[in-house]
């Protein structure tokens, strides 16, 4: 049927020649956010487990945790912490939780899964890391949660960094 010169009618007939226009990406595939700061990060989708937009009455504050901490959240029956991304990574401005919605990005290595809430989601993108650099100008604070960066505009020194999600994950951080 598909064969079938009847199915492609119009500009139906352009289909094939489309598909094969399509290139096959490079690199891994990569979710691109900002935090407060306008600050732009990616992590590799493969350590992404869900990204969501959580209510701020959903994230259930707990007492006398790290002030990193938001709160936490039910995930399909399980209860995971939610962490200000901008905050871990030593940004003065705090994320605004006075919305409607935040994004969260559940990130997870083995049996841990950690939520990260930034102030406002990007695109997937296919990434090529042989193009990743060492990061400039990073503080030391940042410095051990970030693998390189892409240079998005040279005029402007606008940089695209990527974050190690599993050292994110396993910061000493936050246990102090």
């Amino acid at each position: 049927m598909v064969n079938s010169p009847e199915f492609f009618t119009g500009k139906g007939q352009d289909l094939a020649s489309d598909i094969q226009d399509l290139q096959t990406p490079e690199g891994e595939l990569h979710l691109r956010f900002y935090l407060p700061s306008q600050s732009e990060f990616a992590l590799p989708a493969a350590g992404i487990r869900e990204v969501m937009q959580q209510t701020p009455d959903r994230i259930t504050p707990i007492p006398n945790a790290s002030p990193l901490l938001l709160g936490t959240i039910n995930l399909r029956g399980q209860i995971i912490w939610v962490a200000d991304l901008g905050q871990f990574l030593g940004e003065e401005t705090i994320l605004n939780t006075d919305r409607s919605e935040i994004p969260v990005i559940a990130v997870e290595d083995q049996e841990m899964i950690l939520g990260l809430a930034v102030e406002q989601l990007g695109e997937m993108e296919w990434l090529d890391l042989e193009n990743l650099q060492p990061s400039h100008n990073i503080s030391d604070q940042i410095a051990p949660y970030v693998e390189g960066e892409w240079i998005t505009d040279q005029e402007l020194n606008q940089v695209l960094r990527l974050l190690n999600h599993v050292a994110i994950l396993r910061s000493a951080r936050w246990v102090a």
